[in-house]
């Protein structure tokens, strides 16, 4: 996927017409051009179907070639994994839209046709996946993920209509789980695979989806009255205990039925501090780029847990497998 942040630079149009140079040549690459680029275009025309075409390669190859395929079908998946599923899907598109938005004006598209181009394309390349689900015989097309990357499209495209600008963003983490016992340890390799890439996108006991939020933009005149306007506040929603779609229950390789009732599955939510890092100021425009794409990751910092076993937990560093949770209150 071509990832190209909002935080480019731009020049003048003054400033081009006082050079000799054409205004293409006095563009450099970060810069949001000021007209219509048309190799830039180009560019976008042949890069983001490349890249979207190696991307569903690798996932039909990695995901969907070990499984037996069936004529197309849809599968209510409402209750399964806790949503944690549908959080991703909706987290996913959000960040195509941005990114394809941004992409176009890069490109010289102006802010409104780039704005509806760029959730077509977003919407239409996060939903693409449900016609693989809809001809793999272990799952099917979903109605809720649609809705999920709906809604996740339209966060970013609402903002933008809105505001102008993203106030709330779409953010995940990845909290590694320590498995209770050998068994669970076991069941989880098979289910989320053993690989890092693996584990991050199909362990949902370890991912947290966050919405944060920046106080700082809904104020009037905020540059004056708040110096720390990259500051945000996040709340996520996770889940845990979970060794299967709806229960705790399988078969395995030798055949036997194995059932692990007796392992809580519970819902997570989140209070957090966060950062949002295309507010903060840098002046190299390629540090801008780089500020984009830290904006998919919520920043590691202390967080507050309250989960539905009843437990107010805090985190001192929630962050991959670093975390020291202390529970405050048990049962």
């Amino acid at each position: 996927m071509l990832i190209i942040s909002p935080a480019w630079s731009q020049k003048n149009n003054s400033d081009l017409l006082d050079t000799s140079i054409s205004a293409e040549e006095a563009l450099s690459f970060f810069e949001i051009s000021p007209y219509r680029n048309k190799a830039r275009i180009r560019g976008l025309s042949i890069g983001i179907p490349t890249a979207y075409g190696a991307t569903m390669s690798a996932l039909s190859v990695a995901w969907y070639d070990q499984n037996e395929r069936n004529r197309f079908h849809f599968f209510d998946d409402a209750k399964e994994w806790q949503q944690v599923d549908k959080l991703g899907h909706s987290h996913t598109a959000y960040f195509e839209t941005y990114w394809m938005m941004q992409s176009l004006r890069w490109a010289g598209v102006d802010k409104k046709k780039s704005r509806w181009i760029g959730a077509a394309l977003g919407f239409t390349i996060q939903s693409s996946i449900e016609i693989f689900d809809g001809f793999s015989e272990k799952w099917g097309a979903s109605g809720w993920d649609l809705l999920a990357n709906f809604a996740g499209t339209g966060l970013c495209l609402g903002q933008d209509a809105l505001w102008g600008e993203q106030r709330i963003r779409s953010k995940f983490s990845f909290h590694e789980v320590n498995h209770s016992d050998a068994m669970l340890d076991q069941r989880a390799n098979a289910l989320y695979g053993t690989f890092p890439i693996e584990r991050l996108l199909k362990d949902y006991n370890s991912i947290v989806t966050w919405l944060s939020i920046n106080p700082a933009s809904f104020m009037q005149d905020r540059e004056q009255q708040r110096p720390l306007t990259w500051l945000n506040v996040a709340v996520g929603y996770g889940a845990s205990g979970m060794y299967g779609g709806f229960d705790n229950t399988w078969t395995n390789e030798n055949g036997d039925f194995i059932e692990r009732q007796d392992v809580e599955r519970y819902r997570r939510f989140f209070i957090s501090p966060d950062i949002d890092f295309e507010r903060i100021p840098v002046r190299k425009k390629g540090w801008k780029t780089l500020m984009g794409v830290l904006n998919v990751f919520k920043c590691p910092a202390p967080a507050l847990e309250v989960n539905t076993k009843g437990e107010w937990v805090f985190h001192p560093m929630f962050m991959l497998n670093w975390d020291y949770p202390i529970v405050l209150n048990a049962r």
